[in-house]
């Protein structure tokens, strides 16, 4: 299978061709893309020396698939023309997970609404897809009428200008700054613009996403997103209010056998989640789960998983995966 990998030298880009590898997709030839500047510059996948080509060549070339990792603005522009060109485009920008005529899809919820038909697929956001993960099987069963969420994001979300930004900070070096602020040694309570509301776009992608792949507008989401100084993994702490009443080993069943999800709740010996240890692993990590004592019906719960696996490669992947499956493409 021929596959395109739209911003293939970037830091999700890097880890597409590398989850692509090693989950044995079958690339028959690969077409990695980037912006004129990197046109001629080679990457490797598999052994083998690939060219960067232009968008236009990409699209010549018919794969049958390209996984976007090029940012919003581009997607805008070039994915309409490979759909328009037959190819499927799995897009992880923000600029189509919003669009009602396109699919918002994490695979291990909902999957099954993809038709052939599909040809711009919206791949979510990181902090949103690790969250859905784990809330979905507790969804099923309970109903999530308000969920409360903070999260403690990578720098790596960002990208390699803010890794940089860690790694001279942490070794005294002065440089170019993704930040405003200094990141090492520090905490920033904003992630993306403010909007009008106060909010910031990373929070409302929270809010809108969650509802969008649950098929459930009536769950109320407030969040609240923050950059710290980690370089891979993204952690939260969820509150959730149910509409039907939970006990916490039935809680502790449901996430043990939720496909994607990996429970680790053992307060006695100190074993929960970290992102050290969700680094490379494409699950998604949950523990300390208790009760809220405050009011009725609501769970407190960590989430952890490796924001640009699950959170952007890996994801990506597995809807080509779920593609190829269903004979959507070949």
């Amino acid at each position: 299978m021929k596959v395109a990998v739209v911003g293939a030298t970037g830091l999700v880009g890097t880890k597409m061709l590398q989850v692509l590898a090693e989950r044995n997709f079958p690339v028959t030839e690969l077409i990695p893309v980037a912006s004129e500047k990197s046109v001629g510059k080679e990457v490797a996948f598999l052994g083998k020396q690939y060219k960067v080509v232009s968008m236009q060549t990409a699209i010549d070339m018919k794969p049958a698939v390209a996984l976007f990792s090029a940012g919003g603005s581009t997607s805008t522009q070039w994915a309409p023309a490979f759909a328009a060109a037959g190819i499927t485009v799995i897009d992880n920008s923000s600029a189509w997970r919003m669009d009602p005529t396109k699919k918002l899809v994490v695979p291990e919820i909902n999957a099954g609404e993809l038709t052939v038909d599909d040809k711009i697929i919206a791949n979510p956001n990181c902090s949103t897809i690790q969250m859905v993960v784990a809330l979905a099987p507790l969804h099923n069963r309970y109903k999530c009428r308000r969920i409360v969420v903070s999260t403690y994001q990578s720098v790596t979300g960002t990208g390699v200008k803010a890794v940089n930004q860690l790694m001279n900070e942490r070794q005294g070096i002065a440089g170019e700054m993704a930040y405003k602020y200094p990141i090492d040694l520090n905490v920033i309570p904003q992630i993306d613009v403010f909007l009008e509301n106060g909010y910031t776009k990373e929070e409302m992608k929270m809010v809108l996403e969650t509802k969008k792949i649950m098929g459930d507008d009536s769950i109320r989401v407030t969040a609240t997103t923050v950059r710290i100084p980690v370089m891979g993994g993204h952690s939260e702490s969820v509150n959730i209010e149910f509409e039907e009443e939970f006990e916490l080993d039935e809680v502790r069943n449901l996430l043990s056998t939720a496909p994607g999800v990996v429970l680790v709740d053992d307060p006695a010996s100190q074993q929960y989640p970290m992102p050290m240890d969700a680094h490379e692993r494409d699950e998604v990590f949950v523990g300390r789960l208790r009760r809220d004592e405050t009011q009725p019906r609501t769970l407190n719960m960590w989430i952890v998983s490796d924001n640009l696996r699950k959170g952007a490669a890996t994801n990506a992947v597995q809807i080509a995966e779920y593609l190829m499956g269903k004979g959507m493409i070949g």
